[in-house]
């Protein structure tokens, strides 16, 4: 279908996005990769009478490193993401998550601030954002404000950015040379959003247990969340088989993902179990012949 008649305006400051939000409320959606806006417009799922374009925007796209983190802007593309070596040891298990967004042609446009907003569960960054601790700045009429990201997801594609505020640039806490992590998913075709999928971090103390272990879950939930659970049996323990299959359990059973035509409740559940443990295994750089 085409798209219904919009307005169109292409302001050059974060400030200006937010008048225009607030004079035009419940109006206007803004317009970044379009990667998701524009074909819920063609299918008129969506019909903003207003588009507000962020590609005058200066900033937004930028990529920084330091000793704080990593701070994504709102604009920074997936390929942005995936062509920055400095994130291999600055934030690993983001890079590994975004090699999995869709297709090329999508990770040529999505962006970070447009899959926050949407806040769809079967996306990569709401999971790692929320397994990692992420922080979201936003800018609105009464000045700006930091969520996080545990905050911000509320619901399927249901945020706490309210309609008069933008989305400035995500946070991600400094990252120890020495942390274990994996990211695991899975999906009936490559590019396709996945069935379920896991994204885990842990470190190690000085008796080499697991400590300030951190499971998150994507798709089989109802919104981007950690598995406290499974966190629960991770920590405190040696990483060896028992424990792989304590944790995945744990995880099956707090998990609660949709049902539908592409897997039933029980089938998710099982996929969570089975790539988590996966994902341990990884990170712990355990075989399967070592369980043997």
């Amino acid at each position: 279908m085409k798209l219904s008649d919009f307005e169109y305006q292409a302001p050059s400051t974060p400030s200006e996005v937010v008048r225009i939000l607030a004079s035009r409320p419940g109006e206007a959606k803004i317009l970044a990769g379009g990667q998701t806006l524009l074909p819920m417009m063609a299918y008129r799922l969506a019909q903003p009478a207003l588009l507000i374009d962020l590609k005058n925007i200066q900033g937004l796209n930028k990529i920084v490193i330091d000793q704080s983190g990593v701070r994504l802007g709102a604009r920074t593309r997936w390929r942005d993401i995936e062509d920055d070596d400095g994130l291999v040891k600055a934030q690993p298990l983001l890079k590994e998550a975004i090699s999995h967004v869709a297709h090329y042609q999508v990770r040529n446009r999505g962006t970070v601030g447009g899959s926050l907003a949407h806040a769809d569960p079967a996306s990569e960054l709401p999971c790692v954002a929320v397994t990692c601790e992420a922080e979201i700045r936003v800018l609105g009429p009464q000045g700006e404000r930091r969520i996080k990201a545990e905050d911000f997801f509320l619901g399927a594609l249901t945020t706490a950015l309210a309609e008069d505020e933008i989305i400035l640039e995500v946070h991600f806490p400094a990252w120890p040379s020495n942390r274990h992590w994996a990211f695991k998913e899975f999906s009936r075709r490559p590019g396709d959003f996945a069935l379920a999928g896991v994204a885990l971090f842990y470190d190690l103390d000085s008796q080499q247990r697991a400590c300030n272990a951190h499971i998150g879950v994507v798709g089989a939930c109802q919104c981007s969340q950690r598995l406290s659970a499974a966190e629960h049996a991770l920590n405190g323990n040696a990483i060896d088989h028992g424990t792989i299959l304590a944790v995945a359990a744990a995880a099956a059973q707090q998990a609660n993902p949709p049902g539908d035509l592409h897997g039933d409740v029980a089938y998710r559940k099982a996929l969570v179990a089975t790539l988590l443990q996966r994902a341990l295994e990884e990170a712990a750089n355990i075989t399967t012949e070592n369980h043997k």
